[in-house]
């Protein structure tokens, strides 16, 4: 429109299609339209739905930013076929939908899963472990665990969940834990 350039919106039809696809409402599906296509050079705004956001772009959202987690959300969403962690609308989507209060604990948990085995080789082994802590205790050198203290908390975590005593936590091994805390879906959560 001629009127302050109001973002074109998304086809009637696709839109119903998200819906049905995701755990989002239509207000919210129209403000993640709103804000991906922010996100996008002016250029491109017309073609939002077909458009790529790279992944720094991505990492620019308040949302995300604040995120230890960031880099592998990207990652973990993207269905880059370069692999360079860009995002689809329809990417977006996903990781709007997983991360809303409506998306079920399985959902959500499997995800998380996905977002913590940080080698993709589908199971959570001390490796994954020691970088998810890095991840949540920060960077810094004063927040730095010792290695000592990291062995311990390693320790700890596969005593509590590594069920089968293999060493490794399987998707299985996190959900049972997941399912026992309660507050793991209220904290897994991205709200625009």
């Amino acid at each position: 429109g001629a009127m302050g350039g109001s973002a074109s919106l998304i086809p009637r039809d696709l839109l119903g299609e998200y819906q049905e696809l995701t755990f989002l409402s239509k207000q919210e599906i129209l403000l993640a339209y709103k804000r991906f296509s922010e996100l996008l050079p002016k250029e491109e705004r017309e073609n939002a739905c077909s458009a790529r956001v790279p992944k720094s772009q991505i990492l620019m959202l308040p949302e995300l930013r604040a995120n230890p987690f960031q880099h592998r959300i990207c990652h973990v969403f993207s269905t880059s076929e370069t692999q360079d962690d860009s995002m689809s609308f329809e990417d977006f989507l996903d990781m709007l939908s997983v991360f809303s209060d409506s998306a079920t604990s399985d959902i959500k948990s499997h995800y998380a899963f996905r977002i913590f085995d940080f080698d993709n080789d589908g199971t959570l082994d001390r490796k994954d472990l020691e970088q998810l802590v890095n991840c949540l205790t920060g960077q810094g050198e004063e927040s730095r665990l010792s290695s000592a203290e990291m062995e311990q908390l390693i320790q700890n975590i596969l005593e509590e969940s590594d069920i089968d005593k293999d060493g490794t936590i399987n998707l299985a091994e996190f959900q049972h834990v997941v399912s026992r805390s309660p507050d793991f879906a209220s904290s897994f959560k991205i709200v625009l």
